[in-house]
C-alpha cells in the first residue's frame, strides 16, 4: 500500500487500525486544536508511514495526516505544555477507555505521561493523509518490545 490513508473509527477495533497508523507520529502543541462550537478536535502530525516498506536506498517515508474526532463532549488533558505552542509531542497510541450508554471515552496517550482524554456520545473519528510524503532514514524504535514482521 502505497498511496494516502483515508480511514474512519467507529468502534475500538477500527480505532485500533488508526492508533497503529498514527503510533509515533510528531505533532506540536499549536498544531492541536479545539473547535468547542463544531465539537471538533483536529491533530495535524507528522505521520511515519508504517505501511510503506523502506525503498531500495533503505529510505522510510513520512507524511503529513490530520486526526480529527466529531460529536464531542469534552476535551481534558493531562501535563499538556499549552504554553509552548512549538513544544513536539510524540503519539504512543490512541484507544477506547472506556464504552458506557451515551458515553464514549478515548485516550490519546504521548510520551512523558502526557493525554488527552476525550468523551463523545459515540465514537466518530477519521484520518486523512495531508500532501505528498517525503523520505526519512529515521525508523521509531521500542527498545523491549516485539518486533512486528509487517514493520
Amino acid at each position: 500500500m502505497t498511496g494516502k490513508l483515508r480511514l474512519r473509527a467507529f468502534d475500538a477495533d477500527d480505532l485500533q487500525v488508526i492508533s497503529a497508523a498514527m503510533q509515533d507520529a510528531l505533532v506540536a502543541i499549536k498544531d492541536i486544536g479545539w473547535f468547542a462550537d463544531e465539537k471538533r478536535l483536529v491533530l495535524v502530525a507528522n505521520r511515519f508511514r508504517w505501511e510503506v516498506p523502506a525503498d531500495a536506498d533503505g529510505a522510510w517515508s513520512r507524511t503529513h495526516s490530520a486526526l480529527v474526532f466529531h460529536e464531542l463532549g469534552g476535551v481534558r488533558h493531562v501535563d499538556m505544555p499549552l504554553g509552548e505552542p512549538d513544544r513536539i509531542l510524540e503519539l504512543l497510541s490512541v484507544g477506547v477507555e472506556a464504552v458506557e450508554p451515551e458515553k464514549t471515552t478515548v485516550l490519546l496517550r504521548f510520551a512523558a505521561h502526557r493525554t488527552i482524554r476525550l468523551e463523545a456520545p459515540k465514537l466518530l473519528c477519521h484520518l486523512e493523509d495531508l500532501g505528498e510524503p517525503w523520505p526519512t532514514r529515521w525508523r521509531p524504535e521500542h527498545p523491549g518490545a516485539e518486533v512486528d514482521a509487517a514493520r
